[in-house]
């Protein structure tokens, strides 16, 4: 894995402190749980890169009974396990021989580009507030984030689809040798004329396979419209909140790569964008008294209480699980989809947005793989999921036996799938 340089004009000052107590027995040690329980790592992308671990991605779909098969193309892979993993003492005087070959090709090892900058969020926003009458206040406000380079998985190693499309006929190659195709990289060709290919990757050998590396060079940006309107008085306490945002990438998360020829290309709808989003939380305390007339402990302190949300869906992303675009960088670690898309054709996509009537959600006739040496014309997230109605509500009563001492009651219940719950407090 290669190391990289730390820009020596980002400054970011921390302090933390972990203290570990050194109780080992009695009530104390129970309380702490005994020494060294402290949490350490919770979020990363561990890998082990050859020769010091291996985790094997094959580099094209296999068989299920036979995962050193390729299901497409019948290659016999070669088995890489047991790995035989150096020692600890490994130095530059104390060496450990490394058979290469069983290796080979190394997919799927993990980098990161040794010039990377440090990515950052360039934010701004401006708001207007209006008090309406006595009892609301409303906001509208603009927000914009740009970000700025963003960590983008690129393939290290792609293959040249032009070059590989020069060797797949019959007639490209001498007589009984194999032409290329998908997941054909890695292969050794001869012309024919003669001349010896050894795989369509660039720069590096056929020794390499798919991998990718973290560049920060990815961007994004996002625009909102967001409207508020808060109520405080009285018994009914209300905020509605609306947005209307649009958020744009490169890429979304670590196993969308982008295309290692044209990075721009992926430039989309993010993954996780929801173009418009109406919530609305509430509180209203129950008028019994005055309705019935009433002051007793049964009439008193009723409440509704509640969530509800109102959004359009999340973009519908989609990914070609073959290898037609002949650039061989489905892996990028243990979550690479590649960049092959499908073709799509003009027309209407006839989007079903009523799912009981048990028809497609969309028009699939419109798409086929895409075409040989070819990333395919659609866009990876072309239109939006299904959209989202929640309702989270409660009625609780609230009574006072004194001062001091209140019992709560909650009754709760839930939009599909439907959730009732009864619970009660007691306050002392």
């Amino acid at each position: 894995m290669a190391s990289s340089s730390t820009p020596l004009n980002d400054f970011s000052p921390r302090f933390g402190l972990a203290y570990s107590p050194g109780w080992s027995n009695g009530l104390l040690a129970k309380l702490t749980g005994r020494p060294g329980k402290i949490e350490e790592l919770t979020v990363a992308y561990p890998t082990g890169n050859p020769p010091y671990g291996l985790t094997y991605l094959s580099p094209e779909p296999p068989q299920f009974a036979q995962p050193f098969v390729g299901a497409l193309t019948g290659t016999q892979y070669p088995q890489q396990f047991p790995v035989n993993v150096p020692p600890y003492n490994v130095s530059a005087s104390n060496p450990f021989a490394v058979n290469w070959s069983q290796y080979e090709p190394i997919d799927g090892a993990i980098s990161y580009f040794y010039k990377n900058r440090t990515p950052y969020a360039m934010t701004g926003n401006f708001t207007i507030e209006r008090q309406i009458g006595s009892s609301y206040l409303g906001t509208a406000s603009y927000v914009g984030i740009l970000g700025r380079h963003l960590l983008t998985s690129v393939a290290a190693n792609p293959g040249d689809p032009s070059l590989c499309l020069s060797l797949s006929q019959p007639q490209d190659v001498a007589p009984g040798t194999p032409t290329c195709g998908p997941f054909g990289e890695n292969g050794v060709y001869s012309r024919a004329n003669g001349t010896v290919l050894y795989g369509t990757r660039a720069p590096y050998s056929n020794a390499i396979g798919s991998d990718g590396y973290f560049a920060a060079m990815g961007n994004s940006n996002y625009n909102a419209l967001q409207l508020t309107l808060k109520r405080t008085k009285g018994p009914l306490t209300l905020l509605a909140s609306y947005s209307f945002s649009k958020s744009l990438n490169w890429s979304s998360n670590l196993q969308e790569q982008v295309n290692p020829y044209n990075y721009r290309q992926e430039y989309g709808l993010s993954a996780f964008d929801i173009g418009q989003n109406v919530v609305f939380s509430y509180n209203y305390e129950l008028p019994l008294e005055k309705l019935f007339h009433a002051t007793n402990r049964l009439a008193q302190g009723w409440a509704v209480s509640g969530i509800t949300r109102f959004a359009t869906g999340l973009p519908v992303t989609f990914a070609s699980l073959g290898d037609n675009a002949l650039m061989g960088v489905g892996n990028n670690g243990v979550n690479g989809i590649g960049i092959d898309l499908p073709d799509v054709l003009a027309g209407n996509l006839e989007i079903n947005h009523d799912p009981r009537k048990g028809q497609p959600y969309f028009d699939t006739s419109l798409f086929s793989p895409n075409a040989l040496g070819t990333q395919g014309n659609a866009s990876r997230r072309p239109f939006f999921g299904p959209g989202m109605d929640n309702w989270d509500i409660a009625l609780h009563k609230t009574t006072k036996f004194a001062e001091a001492r209140t019992l709560d009651g909650y009754v709760t219940q839930a939009a599909a799938p439907r959730i009732a719950q009864a619970a009660a407090k007691f306050m002392f």
